[in-house]
């Protein structure tokens, strides 16, 4: 095998070893960087709750993130989730409307931002930034927990709160403290557990470079500053592409123009980056005043990452490509054939394989 690599190396000029290795590195780069963004996007957990709700694939994960001068009620909230519900019972099969095992059709949660103030016997957190929870929060968005749990928007009692482990040391001295006590508005409160903040240059220029708690939606609106339910977010069954996302444009009960909507579970398909790389210079700039949570705006940063590695993939596919090019036409421009020839040599082809059959056909008939 060895002298016949060698043989073949000989064979080739001096310009055909370097374009060949040209070749071979391009396709070798394009594949590290498939499998870099592949791993990294796949660690988004933000824009991972379809997969995690419905495994067998067909759910979406659909996000909305209003205006400055519009915001959602719980009744609104309440209001879409039974449109939502009645869309969908009309289009999809009676083995794919949930109940079974308790599984929902549906599940969905809201949010607000805003800052409080948390108090603890040992420490205070003062004016500190918070977001408001509602509904299934942290199945969207889940952290890595310290100490503790999670609570949820949909639990009775409201008076539960998560810390991130540098508000957990500020108020107690340590990260241990689910079930401590601490007092937002001279109210009692619990805090559910503790989680590890999300790290690097992303994350931090994003908001999360100070500490971040969660609370329930009605504690930030009674006890701290809230900008109302400015966050809805959905993961449903998706029986035609985009059906969540009509739905929720249509029947949430807010004007178009005051809403950004966003397809998290195929936001990083090659369809979906194609605007992306078209409107790259212009995307910061919008019409409409959103201010994006945390989590959105790590999304947003890795799409533009992800515009910039697919725009190097085609590239590096286009270098060999444009080689493989070169040496068709190269060749094609010193041909020994006509057109002829080519002719003659797929009738001989096909006389070949006729007889070919018709030998096998005597065979069986000799049997």
């Amino acid at each position: 095998m060895g002298m016949r690599i060698r043989q073949f190396l000989r064979a080739l000029s001096p310009k055909q070893i370097v374009f060949s290795l040209i070749t071979l590195l391009s396709l070798m780069l394009y594949a590290i960087l498939t499998l870099w963004s592949g791993h990294m996007i796949g660690g988004l957990a933000d824009q991972q709750a379809a997969a995690r709700w419905d495994q067998e694939g067909g759910s979406a994960q659909v996000s909305c993130f209003l205006a400055e001068n519009a915001s959602l009620d719980e009744f609104q909230i309440m209001s879409f989730e039974k449109q939502l519900e009645k869309s969908l019972l009309e289009v999809l099969p009676a083995d794919g409307q949930g109940g079974e095992n308790g599984k929902r059709l549906f599940i969905d949660a809201y949010s607000s931002l805003g800052r409080i103030t948390v108090t603890s016997e040992k420490g205070k957190l003062e004016d500190v930034a918070a977001v408001g929870i509602g509904g299934d929060f942290f199945q969207f968005h889940p952290m890595q927990l310290v100490s503790g749990g999670y609570f949820s928007g949909n639990d009775l009692m409201k008076d539960f709160v998560v810390l991130d482990e540098e508000a957990a040391w500020q108020l107690f001295g340590s990260n241990d403290v689910a079930g401590m006590g601490v007092m937002i508005g001279e109210v009692p409160h619990y805090v559910s557990g503790v989680v590890k903040r999300q790290d690097g240059r992303f994350a931090e220029s994003a908001g999360l470079d100070k500490t971040v708690v969660f609370v329930s939606n009605e504690s930030l609106g009674a006890y701290g500053k809230s900008q109302g339910i400015s966050i809805y977010e959905v993961t449903a069954p998706n029986p035609v592409k985009g059906f969540v996302s009509k739905c929720l444009k249509e029947k949430l009960g807010v004007e178009e123009s005051d809403m950004v909507v966003v397809e998290n579970s195929s936001r990083y398909s090659l369809e979906a980056m194609i605007p992306v790389i078209l409107a790259y210079g212009a995307r910061s700039m919008q019409n409409t005043a959103v201010k994006f949570p945390y989590w959105e705006n790590i999304a947003r940063g890795w799409e533009d990452v992800r515009a910039l590695v697919l725009l190097l993939q085609i590239f590096l596919l286009a270098v060999p490509g444009l080689i493989v090019l070169v040496f068709i036409i190269k060749k094609w421009k010193n041909k020994t054939f006509t057109w002829k020839d080519v002719g003659n040599f797929v009738l001989d082809m096909k006389d070949k394989a006729v007889q070919k059959v018709r030998r096998e056909k005597d065979k069986w008939e000799e049997f």
